[in-house]
């Protein structure tokens, strides 16, 4: 592959980039204008996986997207690539294009083979080059996008005098644009409402793919989109019904949840090895992966009430959680295996396996105050203000206080007039958690005193983390939470004042139906809002191609 031409093209791609920064009864709403959004970490490798399976992708992490509004994914929006960024995907780009023309993949990959393999055959390109840009951008290419990485490819076997190599060239170009790196909310005029605007089939297919799968639509998907189909409320229906059908929903609520749930914590989790010694880099990556799967079972498989997150004790662990839940199993590699909690472990939820207490405590020792602030802002999206920066931690360190549990240290803050009001609020939930420790491990005492786990959320009194969990689930502002986020992840962004009545809706709904996960996400991609946009600025309705070195030079 020739170096040089891919290093022309990702200057003139990093130019393009800086410029690139149903049912009845629900409330109409007007939308939001079209925006354009960049691909999260994992809708980017889970597109490679897609279009050119697993074996090509080489992993790889680029600019990270801060959290807004409660979620990561909103502020794609916002989010730029850096230069550095973007040597970054410049690299995986040009290695993932390496993979996908060497000879073990070329065969299943490349539909076609060249008349010669030293020499450019644009007509085997243009095969290749335009099934993979209608995958990777979503569309079908234009004819001038076509062109160019046919030309491009062509360039590239002259220099190289190899096709595979220029073929190489040409597709890793596609990888570093614009239209593959930025989910854009394209729109035409509404044949139904003159003067407005609504979202192109394909960028409705781009929205329901991303939402349900967290990756680019299929060729079904696609297929639907060119022929206009997605503008048809029982083409959409039946899309989404196939979509909800697909062992890749698993994948798009794995996507939610682990946004709603702030799992990027997990990338910097670490224990005090002397403290906790059972808890290893293997525990932390089982303990996310328990949560999600107890996630999936309880509400794709099972379909139970969403409440039932929080009081379910049926989940599953490996050999490495085994440890640390102290519970035996009868397995000798990481396979996982259904458990039942009993009320002896304490544990009953999400919010009572390791993965989430460990999350939301110290290195070295639990923290009351970070777990009930996590209860309260991911769980009852009610926000929690900053402690102010003199906090005085030295009561609550001391080695050598008379106080020997967190309720009686933590008393020094609550009295504090600094530091009460946000540890009412927080601190009674955190420390019905007490009964484990940083690591999530069950324990009874603290320094030998008795811990007392008593406590109340929002007027519902406990004495345990099992009460705890029946508090959460009865709570009116845990599936509000839910259903609100959902929505917002949805469509990209936050929710507007004028769809506060559709809010609204989705709340009753979400209740009328026994809080069914399933019914809500159903709800939510077959309504008008899902798809409502308000007039565009002209900048959002384009499709350019990239421009070509000639053009940049002009």
């Amino acid at each position: 592959m020739s170096h040089g031409f891919v290093k022309r093209f990702a200057i003139v791609a990093a130019a393009g980039l800086a410029l690139a920064a149903c049912g009845p009864s629900a409330p109409k709403t007007a939308g939001a204008p079209p925006d354009m959004r960049r691909l999260t970490e994992e809708q980017y490798h889970n597109i490679l996986a897609d279009v050119f399976g697993a074996g090509v992708d080489i992993g790889g992490h680029f600019d990270p997207l801060l959290r807004t509004e409660g979620l990561s994914s909103l502020s794609a929006r916002t989010a730029r690539i850096t230069p550095a960024g973007f040597q970054r995907y410049y690299g995986v780009a040009r290695q993932v294009a390496g993979r996908v023309v060497d000879a073990e993949h070329r065969e299943t990959l490349v539909p076609c083979q060249p008349a010669k393999a030293d020499a450019a055959d644009d007509a085997c390109a243009k095969t290749f080059l335009s099934g993979v840009g209608r995958l990777l951008y979503r569309r079908p290419l234009t004819t001038d996008e076509l062109d160019y990485f046919v030309k491009a490819a062509h360039d590239g076997a002259d220099t190289t005098k190899s096709f595979y190599d220029g073929l190489g060239t040409s597709l890793a170009a596609m990888l570093v644009t614009p239209q593959f790196l930025f989910v854009a909310d394209t729109t035409e005029p509404d044949p139904e409402k003159a003067g407005q605007q609504r979202l192109t089939a394909y960028a409705k297919a781009s929205r329901l793919s991303f939402m349900l799968w967290n990756t680019t639509p299929d060729d079904a998907l696609l297929a639907a989109a060119e022929k206009g189909a997605l503008h048809n409320t029982k083409e959409v229906t039946r899309q989404v019904e196939r979509m909800m059908d697909s062992p890749k929903l698993d994948g798009g609520v794995r996507a939610f949840f682990a946004d709603f749930l702030d799992f990027e914590r997990f990338e910097t989790l670490e224990k005090d090895p002397i403290i906790y010694p059972t808890f290893t880099s293997a525990v932390a990556d089982s303990a996310r992966e328990q949560i999600l799967r107890t996630v999936t079972d309880t509400l794709l498989v099972r379909n139970d009430d969403y409440r039932t997150l929080f009081t379910t004790q049926h989940t599953f662990i490996n050999r490495a959680l085994a440890r640390v839940y102290r519970i035996p199993i009868d397995r000798t590699d990481e396979s996982w295996v259904p458990v039942d909690f009993d009320n002896e472990h304490l544990r009953a939820g999400i919010q009572s396996q390791v993965g989430m207490l460990a999350l939301y405590s110290h290195a070295g020792r639990s923290s009351p105050t970070l777990r009930g602030r996590a209860v309260r802002e991911l769980l009852l999206c009610q926000k929690v203000p900053d402690p102010p920066g003199d906090v005085d931690f030295s009561l609550f360190n001391d080695p050598n206080s008379p106080n020997k549990t967190a309720r009686q240290r933590l008393s020094a803050h609550a009295t504090a007039p600094t530091c009460a009001g946000c540890h009412k609020v927080t601190d009674p939930i955190g420390l019905g958690f007490e009964n484990f420790d940083g690591a999530g491990q069950i324990r009874t005492t603290e320094n030998n005193v008795k811990i007392d786990t008593t406590g109340e959320l929002d007027g519902i009194a406990y004495t345990d983390p099992l009460g705890l969990g029946k508090a959460l689930a009865a709570d009116p502002a845990t599936p509000s939470c839910v259903s609100n986020k959902l929505f917002t992840y949805a469509v990209g962004r936050p929710a507007t004042r004028d769809e506060a009545e559709f809010m609204k809706y989705l709340d009753k709904s979400f209740a009328s139906d026994g809080y069914k996960f399933r019914g809500l996400i159903r709800r939510i991609v077959l309504s008008d809002a899902f798809f409502a946009i308000s007039t565009p600025p002209a900048a959002a309705q384009s499709n350019a191609a990239p421009a070509s070195p000639e053009e940049n030079k002009s």
